[in-house]
């Protein structure tokens, strides 16, 4: 452990609050005071048991981190910036003044980040640290060697917080070929697809609500047929890809996926909860139920359902669902922000609905949302001392995944949270830092019914992912699965949307494409490695 620093600081009160083991506020003031060498961590033994019960963090926790000089932190997130993200952003800075520290951020919207990622993390942009996850570019960058090792020193030196309370087992998911590569969050929770959709339009053809794909085809067909060339309401405003609507019709299959690094990905099919036989883990795209969906996407996509320039289309589908452009979305509970942002207009009703009742829901795994160090950081250390704040300072915490209490929210005495008016400027979880710190479930008292239904049905049927621990090691295979994952960049978004002329023939193509740019050797290579991991299961 680095030599600890002298480092004096007049006294001054920082008033944060936090919220105790029995839900009530408390108004709670650090005292900061002379760090010596002489002065000790303070004693992790003596913190609350849990996260909830009010924990502070204070600068004497990190003696082993250098704080002489002050320090800015530059912090990438995808997704859209919320509208008071900056002064949230204000409060964040004026709380981490005692650790001589503050953080800056750069947004990758929606519309830009996945051309932004591989750019920001290989043109040296000043960036310290990044979301990232599966789905997130994390293994593809983890192999460039993108992001700073996090082995147990450097996560006991500085992140002594996130070692207390991290579940230990999440670890795991964030470690490829034996190094941790970044920080998970701390909670699991239901990880369900489903589709919203302007139950105003719907009532008016007689459809009371949706129980199955074939209810929600039937729905978009008809405002195609109808609605669409008399008022422009599109069934869907899909834009760029289809991603979301494909995870919605898999799960009436009961999947899972096995890999998902860039556009490869290996899934299966729940054998109740067991580990499947590597021989039962299939391409994605080279399965019965992929076909079946883009077959589905066609017929929506010959009557109209959405544009025949979706593919370049700019305006993300929520977002135009919001705007009244299109007449649904598919997304996870996010739905509801959208819902909102419809219904602000007179006459507007809508309603979310889980199509696969009957079968399983992916439980979010840790590593769903996660922040990575990267290994251009110009200092790491600092860089994870202020990750381990925001995921375990109960006042940071809240205030990055709520906003600003009696502004955005109310903490209520039994823990729930209420949203006020502004809430609509800083949703609940709708920043990508928030998705990663997130650390036990903060639940909304006075949920909208709607939205407290659709939880309790996920809730009843979720099921973890068997082979989430998993975690294949693309290194050997990497020139073959870029090359794939070009192939599959041409054809995949356009067969999620049905723009192509005959989707068996075009799958077909797709797959013997892929077989040539080495498809193979990756399937064979990941058999390998999963058999091995599973043996010593």
């Amino acid at each position: 452990m680095r030599k600890k620093f002298l480092m004096s600081l007049v006294s001054i009160g920082l008033i944060g609050t936090i919220v105790t083991g029995c839900g009530k506020s408390a108004e709670v003031t650090k005292d900061i005071v002379t760090i010596s060498e002489e002065t000790e961590s303070v004693a992790l033994a003596d913190l609350p048991e849990k996260f909830v019960d009010g924990v502070v963090a204070v600068p004497e926790m990190y003696t082993g981190v250098d704080m002489s000089d002050q320090y800015t932190v530059s912090i990438y997130l995808i997704g859209d910036k919320p509208t008071d993200w900056d002064v949230v952003q204000e409060k964040i800075n004026e709380y981490l003044k005692p650790f001589n520290t503050d953080i800056k951020t750069t947004f990758m919207s929606w519309s830009d980040y996945q051309t932004m990622y591989p750019l920001v993390l290989a043109g040296g942009e000043d960036v310290d640290m990044i979301f990232t996850a599966p789905w997130c570019y994390m293994y593809t960058e983890a192999q460039k060697g993108s992001f700073y090792a996090l082995d147990e020193e450097f996560r006991n030196r500085c992140m002594p917080l996130s070692m207390k309370y991290q579940a230990p087992e999440s670890w795991e998911e964030t470690t490829l070929a034996g190094k941790c590569i970044a920080v998970p969050c701390n909670s699991i929770q239901p990880n369900g697809k489903m589709v919203a959709i302007r139950q105003d339009i719907a009532d008016k053809y007689g459809i009371t609500e949706l129980n199955s794909w074939d209810d929600y085809m039937n729905f978009c067909l008809i405002v195609a047929e109808n609605e669409t060339p008399e008022n422009g309401i599109l069934a869907m405003a899909a834009a760029g890809g289809n991603e979301e609507l494909w995870d919605v019709y898999r799960q009436q299959y009961d999947t899972f996926y096995a890999l998902q690094s860039g556009s490869v990905s290996m899934i299966y099919q729940d054998n109740d909860g067991n580990l499947p036989e590597a021989t039962d883990i299939k391409f994605t795209f080279d399965t019965d139920i992929f076909r079946g969906f883009a077959r589905d996407m066609k017929k929506l996509a010959d009557a109209g359902a959405w544009s025949r320039s979706a593919l370049n289309e700019t305006v993300t589908d929520d977002d135009a669902f919001g705007n009244l452009q299109g007449a649904s979305i598919a997304w996870n509970t996010t739905v509801f922000n959208f819902m909102d942002m419809a219904e602000k207009t007179d006459g507007v009703h809508c309603e979310a609905y889980l199509l696969s009742k009957d079968h399983l829901v992916t439980g979010e795994a840790y590593s769903n949302g996660d922040m990575a160090i990267t290994l251009s950081s110009g200092n790491p250390d600092r860089t994870a001392m202020v990750l381990d704040i925001m995921k375990n300072d109960i006042y940071l915490n809240h205030l990055i995944m709520l906003g600003i209490e009696n502004v955005h929210y109310t903490m209520n005495e039994d823990g729930t949270y209420t949203e006020l008016e502004k809430a609509e400027d800083y949703p609940y979880g709708m920043s990508a830092l928030s998705w990663a710190i997130r650390n036990g479930d903060l639940k909304e008292s006075g949920m909208d019914p709607r939205k407290a239904k659709i939880i309790e049905e996920e809730e009843a049927i979720v099921r973890n992912c068997p082979t989430v621990a998993f975690v294949f090691d693309t290194a050997p295979v990497q020139a073959q699965i870029d090359a794939v994952n070009t192939v599959l960049d041409d054809y995949v978004d356009p067969l999620q949307l049905g723009l192509v002329d005959n989707t068996d023939a075009t799958i077909d193509e797709m797959l013997a494409d892929c077989k040539k740019a080495g498809l193979d050797d990756v399937v064979q290579e990941f058999f390998s490695q999963y058999n091995a991991w599973k043996d010593q299961k």
